[in-house]
């Protein structure tokens, strides 16, 4: 079993201080396999933003695949944007966009979807889906596969057509070809698991997509601050969801969700989803 944590949408630059000694002590007692940040570190992309963020990456566990988001490129700055889009970004958090970890039992593939052209959306193009491609092929079949974005493949009932990221279809296509099992993505600070099938139809093919909410960013959305454990076994998959306790000034253990692969599809257990305490 590997267990990934999946924080998203930190916003350094307009965090809830109270929740970054909590979040990093709890991060350190799952003690993870791999620790997943899934973009927008920061709210503006100032150097100031990135050298806090930076700063508290560096006391969660690694290893780390961490991406960007729309939010890690300057918003106001001209010639930053559209320039030098990620320059403080690479300076300050990695200059590897499309980051790799593997071992014997998983494979994540770090992709970068944030774009200077566009304000918010996200996209992959033809270059990074065959680089998914090529690092796959030769792989053992028995080695999960999960693709961590910024922009998701998929999205929660009630979110918006233009949340999900651009070429989806394309790289859904190589997907099902490649045998990725998990989609990992932030952006709509909503927490949300289930699978493709709805929205792709492809035959005997459906990933599970996992959405985590924000972790410490004062702009919830409706939702308290949460992140996500993943749990993976080969035909298996648990994710826990961590939200915060505004009473007990602490993260907790909301509910757990679990997922059986079935070929190359991942479903819902029949017992489904099961409150914390249940």
């Amino acid at each position: 079993m590997r267990t990934l944590v999946h924080l998203s949408d930190l916003h350094f630059g307009r965090v809830d201080a109270a929740l970054l000694d909590p979040l990093r002590n709890l991060v350190r007692e799952i003690a993870p396999d791999v620790t997943v940040i899934s973009g927008d570190l920061t709210q503006r992309a100032k150097s100031e933003e990135f050298e806090q963020a930076r700063a508290f990456l560096d006391t969660l566990p690694e290893p780390q695949i961490v991406v960007p988001g729309n939010h890690d490129i300057s918003l106001y700055n001209v010639f930053r944007r559209f320039v030098q889009p990620l320059d403080r970004y690479k300076r300050y958090i990695t200059d590897d966009l499309d980051p790799v970890y593997m071992d014997d039992e998983i494979a994540v593939l770090g992709v970068n979807t944030a774009r200077s052209l566009t304000f918010k959306d996200g996209r992959v193009n033809k270059e990074q889906v065959a680089k998914i491609r090529d690092t796959l092929s030769t792989l053992d079949p028995k080695i999960t596969r999960v693709v961590v974005t910024h922009h998701p493949f998929d999205l929660p009932p009630g979110s918006e057509e233009d949340d999900l990221v651009d070429r989806a279809h394309m790289a859904m296509d190589v997907f099902a070809e490649c045998g990725i099992d998990l989609l990992m993505a932030g952006h709509l600070h909503t927490s949300h698991a289930g699978n493709t099938s709805a929205r792709y139809k492809i035959s005997e093919y459906a990933a599970l997509v996992v959405q985590a909410g924000t972790a410490t960013s004062t702009r919830g959305r409706g939702e308290v601050n949460s992140f996500n454990v993943i749990r993976i076994d080969r035909d298996r998959i648990e994710v826990d969801r961590h939200g915060w306790d505004t009473v007990h000034c602490q993260f907790q253990l909301l509910h757990t969700e679990k997922f059986l692969r079935s070929g190359n599809v991942w479903a819902e257990t029949a017992d489904g989803m099961m409150a914390a305490g249940i």
